[in-house]
């Protein structure tokens, strides 16, 4: 596994094996920047990674300017991976939260750019994110919900639902917070 872009392009990320997470596929993450760069300037934004694991989708943000990145990690041994693996790059701007993501969503005061998710595949009434953070408000005006899940769930007829890509088994729903008078 390695960050595909930006300053840190090419620095490998070695996570121990007891570590349990799934990780985005570089090819995966490679093509989702490159659409989400169409869409947003990553040096203007506040991001929080949900379900962050690795922390790989978190790096990605931060090689490519993110003004700030807050990472989100309910497993102690993850949440301690994320924090060094932040430290020994120097991602000063990395914040590791060792919270419960919905926890953090239900009382979290911040708003977000981007928002990202990739809870587990089989985690169940993980879509109560997307209402979570639409519900409370989480977006700034213009911002964008990523919400990784696998090709058996559909978003299709959401009305804040922007795309949807696909890559091998990994599919994104984009969803958008509306800008005033849409």
């Amino acid at each position: 596994m390695r960050i595909v872009g930006g300053k840190f392009r090419g620095r490998v990320i070695n996570p121990p094996r007891n570590l349990r997470a799934r990780p985005t596929t570089d090819f995966a993450k490679e093509n989702l920047f490159n659409v989400l760069g169409n869409m947003v300037d990553f040096e203007e934004c506040d991001v929080l990674d949900l379900f962050a694991g690795t922390g790989s989708i978190s790096y990605e943000f931060v090689s490519r300017g993110a003004e700030s990145v807050t990472s989100v990690e309910v497993n102690s041994v993850h949440y301690n991976f994320i924090r060094q693996t932040a430290r020994t790059f120097g991602m000063d701007n990395l914040y590791a939260v060792h919270a419960n993501a919905f926890l953090y969503l239900k009382s979290t005061p911040k708003r977000f750019d981007i928002i990202f998710s990739d809870a587990p595949y089989d985690l169940e009434g993980s879509e109560q994110v997307v209402e979570l953070v639409f519900g409370r408000g989480l977006l700034k005006e213009g911002g964008l919900l990523v919400f990784e899940h696998s090709k058996g769930r559909s978003f299709e007829g959401h009305p804040r639902l922007l795309q949807t890509r696909s890559y091998g088994s990994v599919q994104f729903s984009i969803f958008a917070e509306r800008e005033t008078g849409e």
